[in-house]
């Protein structure tokens, strides 16, 4: 059994305990919290479960990687806090842990990642013998494996479009949505996340990815953005009210260039409520859904929804990226320690685990 560490209980975390507690491979060792009050609370309480795991949570971050870990799910955020969380991550792989994580966009795509983020992973391997997988839905599976499994069942293709298709006002993240992403701001607010470049720099390895699995060179990488105000207020159940003339939806792409044309494309269409932008693609049901196209002979079209959480299609989307970062966990242990990416570790099936509860 890999003794494994899951480090933050937020949205990922929690579907991060519950992904190590039904693995048959792993253990769940420790819980890192930055909460004092969530110190010493059971492991199955944060996540949700019904019944206790006998693990109690700890602050102590130098006593739990003291122990010696095999392996940490690093679940904390790094979207507005990432020389923090890449300093966390660069330590837990200096200890000797094998490391996953969703939460530093620029190493999806390692081999194209900036010095600053890729040097001090590099540097803590070659000190500790630990190793990093970073992944999550989109970007990862959503904009990786998945489309370059189904593009393989095409006689020709002429572009692959992958699109996350959302209404955030079940993103229980208020800052992340109305700041980052800019939901319920005047339409002259700024969101750094939309700002020109910042799409690139969260998308762009994606692409990269996908052009080199598919063997094609890219002569650029473009951004298209547009944003549109709601035209009432709405409410909503977990961040309150976005008033009428903010902004309430965004749609952008970030599109690979090849041969003059975009070809590998990665679409957002994101909502703080369906009655955003109407006109714009929706999900078939429900609040979101992460959809691949194959445009070529033949054209393929693949829907992917999921739920966790009381029917939460943003749980479920989180937890399917931790179930790919879980279950790579025992791959990444046998493998030589380094920094992987999703075209080296493989998706695996859910092997052990059919039937388990």
């Amino acid at each position: 059994m890999i003794s494994t560490v899951v480090w933050g209980t937020g949205n990922v975390g929690r579907a991060a305990i519950r992904a190590v507690d039904a693995h048959p491979k792993l253990k769940l060792a420790a819980v890192l919290v930055h909460d004092p009050g969530k110190a010493g609370r059971d492991a199955g309480d944060l996540a949700g479960l019904e019944h206790g795991l006998g693990v109690a949570a700890s602050d102590d971050i130098d006593a739990v990687l003291a122990s010696g870990p095999g392996a940490v799910v690093y679940a904390a955020t790094g979207d507005i806090r990432p020389d923090e969380a890449l300093a966390d991550i660069a330590r837990a792989v200096r200890a000797g842990a094998v490391v996953v994580t969703p939460a530093l966009y620029p190493l999806y795509d390692q081999r194209s990642a900036p010095p600053e983020f890729r040097d001090p992973v590099l540097s803590a391997i070659a000190d500790g013998g630990g190793s990093l997988f970073v992944s999550g839905v989109d970007p990862g599976w959503g904009n990786d494996v998945l489309p370059l499994l189904i593009s393989g069942l095409g006689t020709t293709v002429d572009a692959i479009r992958c699109q996350e298709i959302f209404d955030y006002s079940t993103y229980e993240q208020e800052e992340s949505v109305r700041y980052l992403v800019g939901m319920g701001q005047p339409m002259d607010y700024e969101p750094l996340m939309l700002a020109p470049s910042v799409p690139t720099m969260v998308w762009g390895g994606q692409i990269r990815l996908m052009a080199r699995a598919l063997g094609v060179e890219l002569d650029d990488i473009r951004e298209t953005m547009e944003r549109r105000p709601l035209t009432d207020t709405v409410n909503t159940r977990t961040m309150g009210e976005f008033a009428a003339g903010t902004q309430g939806a965004i749609r952008f792409e970030v599109q690979g260039i090849v041969a003059g044309e975009p070809r590998i494309v990665i679409e957002h269409i994101t909502r703080i409520h369906a009655s955003a932008a109407p006109d714009w693609p929706s999900p078939p049901d429900g609040d979101g859904a992460h959809r691949v196209i194959i445009e070529g002979r033949p054209r393929i079209e693949v829907t992917v929804t999921a739920t966790d959480e009381g029917e939460n299609r943003s749980a479920g989307g989180n937890a399917t990226a931790v179930g790919r970062l879980v279950g790579a966990i025992d791959w990444l242990v046998d493998a030589e320690p380094g920094l992987y990416d999703a075209l080296d570790v493989p998706l695996r099936p859910a092997a052990g685990r059919l039937g388990r509860k």
